[in-house]
């Protein structure tokens, strides 16, 4: 191992990181070497590879630690002890599950099999969905996982994410109870119970516990600003007699406690552990300095933070731009252009990237890639008019505009409870035979008992339907203003950004001169498929992500998109605890992967409430000599005065770029169309 390959911030690390140590790896400052080069020193030094525990998680990060390991100690080491924190756990309950209630030989349930499980637990219970409307078992997976991976209650959940079931509270726990037990009786356990029986197994026997204290004499935790509570208490156990403890991570990249992860674990180390040392890599290897200036400037504003500033090892380059436009089309127009002339400067697509905060910010660029053929590969989800809401509420208005599309009645009536195959084709059947649609309501009269509330929660939403204005938008709105939102909330955890994404379709729905052109259109952008483009292969496309998709990786190029007030931070943020200060590592996050130039735009047209709308508080952090605003003077904001004349706004020109390149319109040429 050649310790000259380190920086001074890194050699620290593998030199002296005995003890508790907490070491705060800023983004793109080379942690993973250094837990790499930590590892193979300590073998260096004699440590026997069992006596060491390395827990990252995922297992490519696994893999991609001990193969830099065997390079760097030169010796092909391989560590018994390196792995998730779900293979760690599942290697020792294979062997002292019995003392649990388990057998040697359980079985690690799947997410599909968990399903199934439910299924049954929801038939105990007496819920029939065919008959009544109930949370899907995929929704009560995700209330019940996330219940025990934040060691709190259903009730609580139900009150933090979903406050219109807090009436149905005791069934869900009595649910989850069932769960529990038949798990117990199958001799199977699921991702959770690996790590939540690991805990209770350390806790319950002390010779256990001493064994695996007593044998792991170095432990080290990747990512520890993502563990949740029982992660955490699994270390800390590990760690009760040799105190060994290095946890690397960086707490301004926190930004999954929707998955339960506690930032508390990482800003309450040196409580945990009295007397830590605390490592800082703030030497930063990806970004310009211009780049990492913005991300200080913004992280900053955070109160709930251990301090650091990152510090380029590269030259200064040009400072980030920042963008408005007058709605989120001209933004996209804009960007579309932007990834041309890069692309045409000899920057790859697969290069760049479009960051955002919700999937359905990405629906305006979608289309604007797509009609310039311009390759892209979504991360994070589907595109939007592939995914499975878009296609439901198409289907309403296809119905609307076509009676005999028998394809979208399908669609619609098999989403309603108790109308299986048979029911449908009959109520289809009758309904094409029908003159008129307005009155629906006869049909009910030939249908069996149990699919007379799906039948009735259709009409429900039909006549919402016929009674719009009839507007492709507001046959849109209509539709996620029925009893379909209802669906959505029975049937998926996330149906808040399913519900934004419709309002998003609504918006585009505005633009549309009649129905049959709108479906036409969207149908179309349903079945593209990007190919080739200005000279682009198969492998080199643009990559759109959401900003979670995001971390860990980086690009020569980066757009940060729909920067606006209300949709970055997102509102909801504002009204949860430090959720304020979550976005705002969400933003850190995305401003830091980019490596040499960085956009952030955003619409002042919002596209909600048809109103105008101003740049994100994000924006307003930053220090305005660190960012170039292009569109309008710097000294001045179109804000600062509701009386000024737009048009005396004009264009500067920023003496680090000369001319402004083709395509960058800002918000002048458009503002008078609002």
């Amino acid at each position: 191992m050649n310790i000259q390959e380190l920086n001074e911030e890194q050699q620290q690390v593998v030199l002296h990181g005995d003890g508790p140590c907490l070491v705060l790896a800023g983004a793109g400052s080379g942690k993973t070497r250094t837990i790499t080069y930590r590892v193979a020193y300590l073998l260096e030094q004699g440590i026997e590879p069992e006596r060491i525990l390395l827990v990252t998680f995922t297992n490519k990060a696994s893999k991609e630690m001990m193969e830099r390991v065997a390079a760097a100690s030169g010796a092909g080491m391989k560590l018994p002890w390196a792995g998730t924190f779900h293979h760690i756990s599942y290697r020792i309950l294979k062997k002292y599950a019995p003392l649990l209630g388990y057998k040697s030989n359980f079985t690690i349930l799947d997410s599909g099999d968990s399903l199934d499980i439910l299924k049954l637990c929801l038939k105990v219970e007496g819920i029939n969905r065919n008959e009544r409307r109930f949370p899907s078992p995929k929704v009560l997976q995700s209330i019940i996982s996330y219940a025990r991976n934040a060691e709190t209650t259903i009730a609580d959940v139900l009150d933090l994410k979903h406050p219109n079931w807090l009436d149905i509270a005791d069934v869900i726990t009595r649910i989850a109870e069932e769960y529990r037990k038949r798990k117990i009786d199958a001799n199977a356990m699921d991702f959770d119970d690996l790590l939540v029986n690991l805990y209770l197994l350390l806790l319950k026997e002390p010779s256990v516990k001493q064994t695996f204290a007593n044998q792991f004499l170095y432990i080290l935790v990747d990512e520890y600003q993502d563990t949740n509570k029982i992660q955490a208490s699994i270390i800390n156990q590990f760690a009760a007699v040799h105190h060994n403890v290095l946890v690397v991570g960086d707490d301004a990249q926190s930004i999954y406690s929707f998955r339960a992860a506690d930032i508390q674990n990482i800003l309450d180390f040196d409580v945990q552990y009295p007397g830590a040392n605390m490592f800082r890599l703030e030497t930063n290897y990806r970004s310009t300095p211009n780049i990492l200036d913005v991300a200080n400037d913004v992280i900053a504003n955070n109160t709930r933070q251990h301090q650091k500033t990152l510090r380029s090892s590269k030259e200064s380059f040009m400072r980030p731009e920042v963008h408005a436009f007058a709605d989120d089309r001209e933004e996209a127009e804009f960007i579309a252009g932007q990834i041309l002339q890069f692309r045409e400067e000899g920057i790859q697509f697969d290069h760049m990237a479009v960051l955002f905060r919700a999937a359905f910010h990405s629906q305006a660029l979608e289309m604007e890639l797509m009609k310039r053929d311009i390759p892209y590969d979504y991360r994070g989800g589907v595109r939007f008019f592939e995914r499975s809401h878009i296609k439901n509420v198409l289907a309403y208005l296809r119905i609307v505009a076509n009676k005999d599309d028998v394809v979208a009645w399908s669609r619609v009536l098999n989403m309603q409870v108790g109308l299986g195959p048979v029911t449908v084709e009959k109520i289809i059947r009758t309904i094409r035979q029908s003159e008129e649609l307005e009155n629906l309501s006869h049909i009910g009269s030939s249908l069996p008992a149990r699919a007379q509330i799906g039948w009735m929660d259709f009409l429900a939403i039909w006549q919402d339907l016929l009674a719009s204005d009839q507007t492709v938008s507001g046959l849109i709105r209509a539709v996620a203003e029925s009893k379909y939102a209802e669906y959505l909330e029975n049937e998926h955890s996330d149906y808040r950004e399913r519900l934004q994404d419709i309002e998003q379709l609504a918006v585009f729905g505005e633009r549309a001169t009649d129905l049959s052109t709108f479906l036409a259109e969207a149908s179309m952008q349903e079945s593209y498929q990007a190919t080739t483009a200005q000279g682009g292969n198969e492998e080199e496309k643009v990559v759109l992500s959401t900003i979670h998709q995001a971390k860990g990786l980086e690009w020569e190029v980066v757009f940060v998109i729909g920067l606006a007030a209300g949709k970055f931070p997102h509102e909801r943020s504002l009204r949860e605890t430090n959720g304020l200060e979550e976005e705002r590592r969400l933003f850190y996050v995305a401003v830091t992967r980019a490596k040499k130039y960085l956009y952030m735009t955003y619409p002042l047209l919002a596209s909600f409430t048809s109103s105008l709308s101003g740049p994100s508080m994000f924006i307003e952090e930053i220090g305005r000599d660190l960012v170039h605003h292009e569109g309008f003077h710097e000294e001045t904001s179109i804000f600062d005065d509701p009386s000024d004349d737009v048009d005396d706004i004009t264009y500067v020109p920023d003496p680090d770029y000369g001319e402004a390149p083709p395509k960058r319109r800002g918000i002048l040429k458009s503002i008078d169309e609002l």
